[in-house]
């Protein structure tokens, strides 16, 4: 490797350092995201151009070609796409990362493999990328709601372990025995690509997040394999980053879920299947309209907003950022608390709020807004369910018990936006929709929150 491309290796590695750092606040989130790009085109370009390998003019047009063609494609897809998409999409291209980590394996197995490690590391890209691939285009049809949220195999768990087994035996065999036959080369791919399909299939909605940073990471491990593989420095350093980065969010979404990675793994919490409560009879519901509810934040001093996935579905986050601001004019203090694990991806909330151009100091995280509940007039959910349910505090039954939630009980008046009193992801009822201080304001979001503001800017 020359000095010059060592040089822009280093230079690419730092931005990537850099710009991951800035995608820590929204002020600096579109920045840093440019950063990073800058050094990866810069790492792209300097691998084409300045390489010690020879190759034939025709190659550089199949390079630019495929370049053109899928930057066009992505920026057609990503202009296009809805926030309440956004998920989806990074199960997509995660998808289409673990993929290209697949097919590279597949190709340097063709040729002559020298010694263990390389073996090991072509094997372990070749099972890593087509588990990944598969895996996250079963995520991406949950998501968008083409697959259903659960389907279990009888033993499914046994029968995973099994698979999986099977394919790390065939897979030691390779690298033990030497033997490269194209048989056991495309066997572990197949199996690979099954086992996605077979790992993500019982793993019911409410766990979605946790397994998309999941598959994030093991697409990060795919890239720094293929990276060790071609000795090169920019590929290693990027995948660590994604890889520990993924882990460390799933880690974090286990604990804000009150859940192990086993449990999310083999538990199928939050599916079709999922129980509904303990059986005991939740009571009535007390139902109110726009007027209402206007009057009632009219009159307030402390108003905290509690968006949820609901809010991304009715594309309201606008209206509700002009909800806020017609309430602060008239003296109200209106924060927003956001879960951990509202809407369907780490983040996806205050992604979707900051697209709306709400303040990121109004943003309050879970720890830090629970405590501020008791003084709070009133609370407005917009669309959540789940992450408000007083039974994982109250009902040891319940399949969310231990999970940590807003404590939007504690308020004086809870005003709860919904389309109708069916379950959440996970599939049980809300207790805080029959709690005595909570009104339930039916309707599609963005309906009712037009109401509402209509309603406050005649008061």
């Amino acid at each position: 490797m020359s000095v010059l491309l060592s040089v822009i290796y280093l230079i690419a590695t730092v931005t990537f350092i850099v710009g991951l750092k800035r995608l820590g606040h929204p002020d600096t989130a579109k920045s840093g995201n440019m950063v990073a790009a800058i050094g990866m085109g810069l790492a792209i370009l300097g691998t084409i151009f300045i390489h010690d390998i020879k190759v034939a003019p025709f190659i550089y047009i199949l390079i630019g070609v495929a370049i053109a063609l899928g930057g066009i494609i992505g920026y057609l897809i990503a202009i296009k796409v809805e926030m309440t998409k956004m998920p989806e999409l990074v199960s997509l291209f995660n998808g289409f990362g673990g993929a290209s980590a697949a097919l590279i394996g597949l190709v340097e197995f063709s040729k002559s493999v020298d010694d263990t490690l390389q073996a090991t590391t072509i094997v372990s890209g070749i099972i890593i990328g087509a588990i990944t691939f598969s895996g996250s285009l079963v995520a991406w049809g949950k998501l968008n709601g083409s697959l259903k949220s659960v389907v279990k195999l009888p033993q499914y768990n046994s029968i995973n372990n099994i698979f999986f087994l099977a394919i790390m035996a065939i897979a030691v065999f390779m690298i033990v025995t030497g033997n490269h036959s194209p048989l056991f080369t495309y066997g572990i791919l197949v199996g690979g690509l099954i086992y996605g399909v077979l790992f993500v299939l019982p793993i019911g909605g409410a766990d979605m997040p946790v397994v998309i940073s999941l598959l994030n990471s093991l697409t990060g491990i795919a890239a720094a394999i293929t990276g060790i593989l071609y000795d090169n420095m920019v590929m290693l350093v990027g995948g660590i980053l994604v890889g520990s980065a993924g882990i460390i969010l799933t880690v974090a979404m286990c604990k804000a879920m009150n859940r192990t990675l086993a449990s999310v793994i083999f538990g199928a919490f939050g599916g079709d299947e999922a129980v509904v409560g303990s059986g005991k009879t939740q009571g009535t519901i007390k139902k109110t309209t726009a007027s209402d509810a206007a009057i009632m934040m009219n009159y307030a001093t402390n108003v905290i907003i509690v968006p949820g996935y609901g809010l991304a579905v009715a594309q309201a986050q606008h209206v509700i950022h002009e909800l806020e601001e017609i309430l602060s004019k008239k003296g109200v203090n209106v924060k927003y608390a956001v879960h951990p694990v509202a809407g369907r991806m780490p983040g996806h909330m205050n992604v979707l709020l900051a697209e709306s151009n709400v303040d990121y100091d109004l943003l309050v995280e879970m720890d830090d807004i629970n405590p501020q509940f008791t003084n709070t007039d009133v609370v407005l959910v917009v669309g959540a369910n789940d992450v408000v349910n007083p039974a994982a505090h109250n009902d040891p039954s319940s399949p969310i018990y231990g999970m940590p939630i807003l404590d939007v009980e504690n308020a004086k008046h809870i005003v709860v936006n919904k389309r109708s009193m069916n379950a959440g992801y996970a599939g049980i009822q809300n207790e805080l929709f029959f709690n005595s201080k909570t009104s339930m304001l039916f309707g599609d979001a963005k309906a009712a929150l037009t109401d509402l503001v209509s309603e406050l800017k005649n008061m």
